[in-house]
């Protein structure tokens, strides 16, 4: 997973800091989020920092806590986040990626995430055919007609959790 275009994605709702960011991400991510490394965000926050991809400016803390940056998405990192909602993933989709691209082009109103999932899906389709007129073209028995078979199967099951995706965000945005 790319998580520096994931941070900068999560920033473009609006400016947070480490902590907020690392919440956010295991929220959006459910069980899997819990074996998020925190020390990562603060790490990708440094480098994205140094790349003027981000800004930074100290807050005051409580009086038992440090200081906190917040960090603030500069014109570089916002025209990255575009670019990156903009990116069709596959052929090799990382599906922890692609799902943290639609919770935040939604929460952020970057896109529509049924956009996405119907650029996603355009992609995929494309891949299918060009996979299964390869396929037709092996002799029976072949070898590589055996990896072609493969192809074909993964970019069918692809396809089918798109169509997941599909649903649960025609359901979030009937349900406002």
């Amino acid at each position: 997973m790319a998580v520096r275009d994931v941070v900068l994605a999560l920033l473009a709702k609006e400016p947070a800091h480490g902590y907020q960011l690392g919440a956010r991400l295991r929220a959006a991510l459910g069980p899997l989020g819990e074996s998020l490394n925190a020390g990562q965000i603060y790490v990708t926050l440094a480098r994205l920092e140094k790349a003027g991809l981000v800004s930074a400016e100290r807050a005051p803390g409580l009086p038992d806590r440090p200081d906190r940056k917040t960090y603030a998405l500069t014109p570089d990192g916002q025209r990255r986040v575009a670019e990156w909602v903009a990116e069709v993933s596959w052929p090799k989709p990382d599906l922890t990626e692609f799902h943290l691209k639609l919770v935040a082009a939604a929460a952020a109103r970057l896109a529509d995430p049924l956009a996405l999932i119907d650029a996603q899906r355009r992609a995929l389709l494309r891949r299918l055919r060009n996979a299964q007129l390869a396929a037709l073209d092996e002799p029976d028995d072949s070898v590589s007609g055996l990896l072609l078979e493969g192809v074909v199967l993964r970019l069918e099951a692809d396809l089918r959790w798109l169509e997941a995706c599909e649903r649960t965000w025609t359901r979030e945005r009937a349900d406002g």
